[in-house]
């Protein structure tokens, strides 16, 4: 299911952000106060304007709260970035992601309601896009610029299979390195491996296999 998300500051970390997102099919608003980061990601994402964030007439014109998802990548003006997190709550956005620039910044971010805060040195924009874009895929970890474990869960078109009748390093170049089933790991599952329902599949694979797995698969 398409979701629509808004990227508030399109600097290093907001700007991966942005990228994967519309690289994953999604609808994506860009924006940030400098017209040359606009101008970037004009091509990129599906809307880019120039506006300030911390202006609440801004936001309500822009109709912000019918966004499924708000990322606030403000940079370097912890001010806006509070202030940004705040009015998008009050005006009743129901999932934020704000970026912190050290812990007591995440403290304030956390008290006055973002959803999810996250730190640029301990989690990479494009890993968030992953995990933000679809609630099949619980994690999402770069192992190269081309390869990544992926977290998938289990739906109906895989539950009730087993990992041979599936044929998925066939048909789609991955492999099931392990399986979570409730408390329980899986290592290096056997072929004949029945998959249940809800298992968490840890998949390994170039990101444009895991990709085309999941669109096809997981999501279709």
């Amino acid at each position: 299911m398409k979701k629509d998300f808004a990227v508030i500051g399109l600097g290093r970390f907001g700007g991966s952000i942005c990228r994967r997102l519309s690289e994953l099919g999604m609808e994506v608003l860009a924006m940030d106060n400098n017209e040359e980061r606009v101008n970037e990601y004009a091509s990129i994402a599906s809307h880019a304007i120039l506006g300030d964030s911390t202006d609440e007439a801004v936001l309500k014109a822009i109709g912000i709260r019918n966004f499924d998802h708000v990322i606030v990548a403000i940079g370097d003006n912890i001010q806006a970035s509070i202030l940004t997190t705040l009015i998008l709550k009050e005006l009743g956005v129901k999932h934020v992601t704000a970026k912190a620039l050290n812990d007591y910044h995440e403290k304030v971010l956390i008290k006055i309601g973002a959803d999810v805060v996250a730190h640029p040195e301990r989690d990479m924009g494009i890993r968030i896009a992953n995990n933000i874009s679809t609630t099949t895929v619980l994690d999402y970890l770069d192992l190269s610029d081309e390869h990544s474990i992926v977290e998938i869960v289990a739906n109906e078109r895989l539950g009730g299979n087993t990992i041979i009748g599936l044929n998925i390093r066939a048909r789609y170049g991955i492999n099931i390195v392990a399986i979570k089933r409730g408390n329980d790991i899986i290592v290096s599952p056997l072929a004949s491996e029945k998959i249940w329902l809800g298992d968490v599949l840890i998949v390994i694979g170039a990101d444009v296999d895991i990709e085309r797995f999941r669109k096809k698969v997981i999501e279709d």
